[in-house]
């Protein structure tokens, strides 16, 4: 009697092939909204300038690390030092940053005013996000790629069937087609917002 082919169930390598495809996606994924947070619009948001580096006591420390950053109003952002000392550091570090804000100081506390975008602001914004949001899909498309190489591979070993191999990468496909259309969804909506006036 001919032996039976081992199935994708019983090769744990091959199997995660797809769990391994989907936390690469998510990785990309969640990249690109933390990305999308530090593009600025015309609304406060502490994803602002959490990741401004400050001169603290000789190191680059992200602003996040020593200071608490929120925005108590839409269209301001407050900053709080947990030592007062760094105060002068963290206005000369947003002051060299690109965020074209200029900070206010009472010696203890930080405001950032955010002032309106411009129409030219906005569409350089939008492009931003469009381009992020492009290299998100390739980095997905790259993912699906990979994965089918590797189901591929597996097949031509006979480590899986070809039904296996069927079955995979279609739920690869549906995977990547997910997260495609999650990627545009992010994309609208930080169109509009940029949009917003």
């Amino acid at each position: 009697m001919a032996k039976s082919k081992p199935t994708s169930k019983d090769t744990p390598a091959v199997a995660s092939v797809v769990n391994d495809t989907k936390a690469t996606m998510q990785r990309a994924l969640d990249l690109m909204q933390r990305d999308f947070g530090t593009v600025r619009t015309g609304k406060a948001s502490p994803a602002l300038a959490e990741g401004i580096m400050v001169e603290y006591y000789g190191t680059q420390t992200r602003l996040k690390d020593i200071a608490s950053i929120t925005a108590p109003e839409p269209r301001m952002l407050v900053i709080q030092p947990w030592d007062q000392g760094a105060v002068k550091s963290i206005e000369k570090a947003i002051q060299a940053s690109d965020l074209g804000i200029s900070p206010v100081s009472d010696g203890r506390i930080i405001r950032l005013p955010i002032p309106e975008l411009s129409e030219e602001r906005r569409k350089d914004m939008t492009k931003l996000v469009k381009k992020r949001a492009e290299e998100c899909r390739i980095e997905v498309r790259n993912a699906r790629r990979d994965a089918n190489e590797t189901i591929k591979k597996a097949q031509k070993a006979s480590d899986i069937t070809e039904d296996d191999q069927k079955v995979m990468t279609d739920e690869i496909q549906k995977l990547t087609d997910k997260m495609i259309e999650e990627v545009n969804k992010l994309l609208e909506a930080k169109e509009a917002e940029l949009m917003a006036v």
